[in-house]
């Protein structure tokens, strides 16, 4: 049964085992999907009454399954993420979801289903803009996946049952914003590690369960009772892919800096947008999940304009950035990717002209999502905060 720890007490016994409620809920009949990224809708997957999962890599574990499906050269996250699937991490899973959010996703989806057979597999097509074909063609792949579900599950999607779910996944989000607003604070009231440690536990937990966990946390930060130093420290925004793990934001806060805010996909990126409710519940998902702040989606600053515009381009894609850095504070911005991570890698050049457009001092980082290739890092990201006023 669900224990009766709260707050912080319960993210620590969380994150000990991620799997262990998620068992407790398959004994009382329920069945387990997991997914890999911000673009599976999974307000789908709880209207019917399916437990999402979402899929993390290990910095800490060695890589030793995937030499033979995937090449090296190859993103060393997905690569993660895929061994410890294979060693049995995940073995609680009864489906999986994948979506084209990237070339290297789609690869990984595909082996994993190839090596390890599951009740459900589904992989959601997406298109890469925002035009209004390409909307239309979102809106159909997630009328596919609705019908998938349903024929696993053998019952229909109501349109009630899918709008409370929106409207728990919105609370849900809500609740997640709250808690960066606790970051706004000088010093903040929730660290970058405890809000990482935090958003990795609610990422395993049913929709509801996680607001009674955010609430709880937020409760105690409130009351000062998470975040206890008061130490005046660089206020930095991390900007990236996943990052799911914590020795990177270890590192920064080992050298008297906090992560006050951040846009990767663990974060802000998945919870800064609500789903409009609308009579067409299925077209609010649609719009809401087409349009998320990704590399993957390319955005024009006109529709249809092939005259460019360096300076209104930047602030298209990144304006969002600078609202952070306005609102939370930012001294500094690092970016963080791992190697081969195209999507964003193409964006770095762009995304350092814009920061430096607004005076923002910025740093490139580089790892192989590993504990150890963080080592060579630490005199770059050290220099770099030491120069900050």
């Amino acid at each position: 049964m669900l224990d009766t720890l709260h707050g912080m007490s319960r993210v620590s016994q969380v994150l000990a085992d991620r799997s262990a409620r998620i068992r407790e809920l398959k004994a009382q009949g329920k069945k387990a999907v997991g997914y890999f990224c911000s673009y599976v809708p999974v307000e789908i997957l709880t209207a019917m009454d399916l437990v999402p999962v979402r899929i993390l890599g290990d910095m800490d574990e060695p890589v030793t399954e995937m030499d033979t499906v995937l090449p090296t050269s190859f993103c060393p996250f997905l690569r993660n993420c895929i061994n410890t699937v294979f060693r049995g991490r995940y073995d609680f899973l009864d489906g999986v979801v994948g979506a084209h959010s990237c070339d290297a996703q789609e690869k990984s989806i595909h082996v994993w289903k190839s090596k390890i057979k599951y009740e459900f597999y589904h992989y959601l097509d997406m298109p890469a803009t925002l035009h209004p074909w390409g909307a239309d063609m979102y809106r159909s792949s997630l009328e596919k996946f609705k019908s998938s579900c349903e024929a696993w599950t053998g019952k229909p999607l109501s349109g009630e049952a899918l709008e409370a779910s929106i409207l728990a996944h919105n609370r849900h989000r809500s609740l997640v914003r709250e808690l960066y607003e606790l970051k706004r604070f000088d010093p903040p009231l929730v660290s970058g590690s405890d809000t990482l440690r935090i958003l990795t536990a609610i990422s395993g937990l049913p929709v509801d369960e996680g607001s009674a966990l955010l609430e709880a946390v937020i409760q105690e930060a409130r009351a000062g009772k998470i975040q206890a130093d008061t130490q005046d420290k660089k206020r930095i925004l991390v900007v990236g892919a996943c990052l799911d793990a914590l020795p990177l934001i270890r590192l920064i806060e080992d050298f008297d800096a906090d992560v006050v805010m951040d846009d990767n996909c663990m974060g802000a990126r998945t919870y800064f947008r609500d789903v409009s409710i609308t009579k067409d519940p299925m077209q609010g998902l649609a719009s809401r999940y087409l349009d998320l702040t990704c590399a993957r989606t390319f955005r024009e600053t006109v529709a249809g304009e092939f005259r460019k515009d360096h300076a209104a381009d930047l602030e298209t894609r990144f304006a969002h950035l600078g609202n952070y850095i306005e609102k939370w504070r930012v001294e500094g911005v690092v970016i963080q990717l791992v190697r081969f991570c195209d999507p964003f890698g193409y964006e770095v050049p762009e995304l350092k002209d814009y920061l430096n457009s607004i005076n923002i001092p910025n740093l490139y980082l580089e790892t192989e999502y590993t504990t150890g290739s963080l080592a060579p890092l630490k005199t770059r990201l050290q220099t770099f905060l030491e120069t900050l006023l």
